[in-house]
């Protein structure tokens, strides 16, 4: 907020700020950055300042009364970013489905209705990309050194879970972990069909976790610590009971 503040009443916190705020990027150690219409003059220690003329194309926002550029807009600056590789990228689109900010189809839609806009390419050049697809042993090959890493003992695989074949699963945790492709890619009765395999296995008590190809070929540790966490929880709640 207050880095908003201080550069002008049309500030708004963009790029990877704006992406950690809205909770699709992890939070790290860099200068805060906000965007401000162009020709404005602010500059300030510690803040990143971007200038553009559609700075507030396609809309403001607020999150805790900071505000900040819309997840479109926060996800095209996270393209333009070079300092985020295309499994961030990925991630950072996969989350913000997750999280109801916007769909990847509805993200393609509007890449094409704005202006020219540094990101804008490479963000569409993602989408409308060939699927990162992973074969079963290189799914296993990069995964289980992860998940080891992670403090979890050998998953089976491949079996058999409330009438669904699942990746992995931990049957003393009561951890099922799936892996995508890009959610763009998935056809809707795909998504479905998923919606319902994991609801069958909470029903069943089960935690299931879901990551994409690309995240754990390219973020690794981002696979690794989410893992390390939830089997954190899961054996806490194990000894509650």
């Amino acid at each position: 907020m207050a880095a908003v503040l201080a550069c002008g009443p049309e500030a708004l916190l963009s790029h990877r700020s704006a992406a950690a705020l809205w909770g699709i990027r992890q939070p790290q150690e860099e200068a805060i950055e906000v965007v401000v219409p162009a020709g404005l003059s602010k500059s300030r220690p510690g803040i990143r300042t971007h200038r553009r003329r559609e700075h507030m194309a396609p809309g403001r926002r607020e999150i805790d009364h900071i505000p900040l550029t819309h997840p479109v807009a926060t996800l095209i600056d996270l393209a333009a970013s070079p300092s985020v590789a295309d499994g961030q990228l990925e991630a950072s689109i996969n989350e913000a489905d997750h999280l109801g900010l916007v769909d990847p189809e509805r993200l393609r839609v509007a890449i094409d209705e704005l202006p020219r806009w540094p990101g804008r390419g490479r963000l569409r050049r993602l989408l409308d990309g060939p699927v990162i697809t992973l074969t079963s042993t290189q799914l296993e090959r990069r995964f289980l050194p992860l998940a080891r890493e992670a403090g979890l003992a050998a998953p089976v695989t491949q079996v058999q879970l409330d009438g669904h074949r699942v990746d992995f699963h931990w049957p003393d945790l009561g951890l099922v972990v799936e892996a995508d492709s890009l959610r763009y890619h998935r056809t809707p009765f795909k998504q479905a069909r998923d919606k319902r395999r994991d609801n069958a296995h909470a029903g069943s008590g089960l935690t299931t976790l879901r990551f994409t190809h690309g995240q754990m070929r390219n973020e690794p540790e981002y696979v690794r610590r989410t893992l390390l966490t939830t089997a954190r929880h899961l054996r806490r709640a194990k000894l509650r009971t």
